[in-house]
């Protein structure tokens, strides 16, 4: 029996549904080449924009691995799978025009392959992201990430990138972008607002062929020895433990807008396991971008394994599974009753003596 590990996307098939999704490690073409090589559907470029202090931003960054008591970690291969990475990042610092021309050089190199390099821009100001659009379109890329989701907005100066918390500019945003280009716009949109389906429901409305969800959490950290913050400033934070709270936007998304709105799951992805989650919570594919930072294009390379051996292990298409643990959702009110269970979890001495 052949298995078949492709998933379609916004009208585009993926051979299968492991994407490196955009991080430093992807600005120059080295980088992407490692990618590809992985054996990935899909390589998403480090973003880009028209706002040079977001390249001047790329240049305050910092980056570290945190342990479960917050400690700081070796940043290598060896880091555990339970560390929390926070950092502070910018834009790629390539000029747009080298930026473009080496995606469009390796999405090429890409069709050879089956896969696709997607090239992402990250909102700054609407006018000046329409242009780089078209730019991006004219030049021959087939598929855009348009990024509006970025966690750093309310600390970045004005202008530089965009959290866009609204449905209405949701919809502002996407229907310049889609009005000017005709190629797959996938839309990433943000983690922090209690509305991400609504957001994700205002970016299809107006024209998004799949939605990326969600954008990275801010955090901020003191340190008890320096009484200071952690790097000085508020943090993008991820690590293992976001995939339950991913795994929970694409279900009550699909619930929300139906299962034929294509779904790309981040955040929290870091193996094969991982990946399949996120299908089973409504995901058509997934990308894996952070973690692979500190522990290398190998780890990427597993994930696509792991997640090839499921579906030949068990006998099944890729796209069969695809929202199949989201569909099986119910409300906490649809639930059997369990009377008394809950002092099964409780100190006995948090109980009346005759219960305890």
């Amino acid at each position: 029996m052949t298995i078949d590990l492709s998933v379609s996307v916004g009208g585009i098939r993926l051979k299968n549904p492991v994407i490196a999704g955009a991080a430093e490690h992807l600005i120059h073409a080295e980088g992407i080449r490692a990618a590809l090589s992985t054996g990935v559907g899909a390589v998403v470029v480090k973003s880009n924009n028209e706002v040079e202090a977001s390249k001047d931003q790329l240049e305050r960054s910092e980056y570290t691995l945190l342990d479960e008591h917050w400690r700081q970690v070796p940043w290598n291969d060896a880091a555990p799978r339970s560390v929390t990475l926070a950092c502070r990042s910018g834009m790629s610092p390539l000029p747009f025009d080298q930026w473009l021309e080496q995606a469009v050089r390796l999405d090429r190199e890409a069709k050879k392959q089956d896969a696709y390099v997607i090239a992402s821009l990250i909102l700054g100001a609407l006018e000046p992201a329409v242009a780089m659009a078209r730019q991006i379109e004219q030049a021959g890329i087939r598929v855009m990430e348009f990024n509006v989701g970025v966690p750093y907005g309310s600390q970045t100066a004005k202008g530089n990138v965009a959290t866009e918390l609204s449905t209405e500019g949701i919809r502002e945003q996407v229907s310049a972008i889609r009005s000017a280009v005709s190629i797959p716009v996938w839309v990433k949109t943000s983690g922090q607002s209690e509305r991400v389906p609504a957001l994700a429901g205002a970016a299809f409305e107006s024209g998004a062929d799949a939605v990326i969800m969600a954008g990275r959490l801010l955090g901020f950290l003191p340190d008890p020895e320096t009484q200071k913050p952690l790097f000085g400033t508020s943090l993008g934070v991820g690590g293992f433990w976001h995939l339950p709270i991913t795994c929970h936007w694409l279900a009550m998304t699909r619930k929300a807008l139906g299962p034929d709105r294509p779904l790309i799951g981040i955040n929290g992805a870091q193996t094969g396991s991982d990946v399949l989650r996120m299908m089973l919570a409504g995901a058509s594919a997934v990308e894996i971008a952070s973690s692979i930072m500190y522990a290398g294009f190998p780890a990427l390379a597993r994930a696509v394994e792991e997640v090839s051996g499921y579906f030949i292990d068990r006998g099944e298409n890729a796209a069969a599974i695809i929202g199949r643990a989201a569909d099986e959702h119910r409300t906490f009110m649809q639930m059997p009753r369990g009377d008394g269970n809950w002092r099964n979890y409780v100190p006995a001495d948090a109980l009346p003596a005759s219960e305890g």
